[in-house]
């Protein structure tokens, strides 16, 4: 594997790793919706999300009865590592192989270890969705990517985490949403908001918890084919004025379709401190929601500069 453990923002072409991310994104919805089933119901649909460890991507510790269970993609061993507080584990290689053969493996391993979980096993937020168990399409697996993508989560959540610490009102964990594989942070201003008109693909019931109160959020999203990996933040509902804000870097703009403000990862990347620069994004976007919506600034921050990145 050709890949330099130094280079803390690996470049992602999409179209390098197109069918290994649309893979990826389906073995992941299989583990998430584990997770689903396992997790009690948490507000915004914080109970179903993943998150990036040192060597992947985990559920984090799941109760079934009375064990308790971790499902983690290794992407330094390529390994999906099945394991119980009694432990037991069962390891699937990460390698070349279709949904259908990944959902069976883990589908066993589970009921092998004494924690059978059953699923819907129909994906979501994907065109021409295939039943897991029926996929024989998707099947690519190109390690250096599928681990170029998770050193990017991995660094991208030690950013936002330095961003997510200056807030003192509700905010979210940063964690990875598996359904369209964005690794997400969510501001919160304490003040309910209109009910959402819905999204196509998701029930209205996880929009609308989704976004029950007024939000700032942020994220990253590894793209899709004709689509370059981005940094992206909105604020619903959207503010009079948000838009024509001006937020910084200068790579930075509006994308009126998507109704977010969106950097190109390739232009962080690339720039001469690309940590200074994703910070600059989060921060002016972000005072760009909360100023537009006149957000309780001085209650729900550090008292710092809250300008500076």
């Amino acid at each position: 594997m050709n890949i330099d453990s130094t280079d803390v923002w690996p470049a992602l072409p999409h179209a390098a790793w197109s069918d290994t991310c649309a893979t990826l994104q389906l073995w992941m919805q299989i583990i998430g919706k584990v997770r689903l089933a396992l997790m009690p119901a948490i507000n915004h649909t914080w109970s179903v999300t993943l998150y990036p460890s040192v060597r992947g991507v985990t559920t984090s510790p799941m109760a079934c009865g009375r064990r308790i269970l971790q499902i983690e993609f290794d992407f330094i061993d390529h390994v999906l590592k099945i394991e119980t507080s009694e432990g037991a584990s069962r390891i699937i290689p990460l390698k070349p192989m279709t949904v259908a053969v990944f959902y069976e493996q883990v589908m066993t391993a589970l009921k092998d270890l004494g924690t059978p979980v059953r699923i819907w096993p129909m994906p979501v937020e994907v065109a021409k969705p295939i039943r897991f168990e029926q996929d024989q399409t998707h099947c690519a697996y190109d390690p250096e990517y599928a681990q170029r993508f998770w050193r990017i989560l991995l660094q991208t959540a030690r950013v936002f985490t330095i961003f997510r610490a200056r807030f003192v009102g509700k905010v979210s964990p940063i964690h990875l949403f598996w359904g369209a594989l964005d690794l997400a942070c969510t501001r919160f201003s304490g003040r309910t908001a209109p009910q959402h008109p819905g999204v196509p693909g998701l029930a209205d019931r996880v929009t609308r918890d989704a976004y029950s109160h007024e939000v700032s959020s942020c994220g990253f999203w590894p793209g899709a084919p004709g689509i370059e990996p981005f940094f992206y933040s909105y604020a619903y509902p959207e503010p009079p004025g948000f838009r024509e804000s001006p937020v910084a870097p200068a790579q930075a703009s509006f994308d009126s379709k998507m109704g977010e403000f969106l950097l190109p990862y390739e232009a962080m990347r690339q720039s001469a401190d690309p940590d200074s620069t994703l910070l600059q994004f989060l921060q002016s976007t972000y005072l760009a929601a909360a100023n537009s919506a006149r957000w309780d600034r001085a209650a729900l921050e550090l008292a710092t500069d809250g300008n500076s990145v």
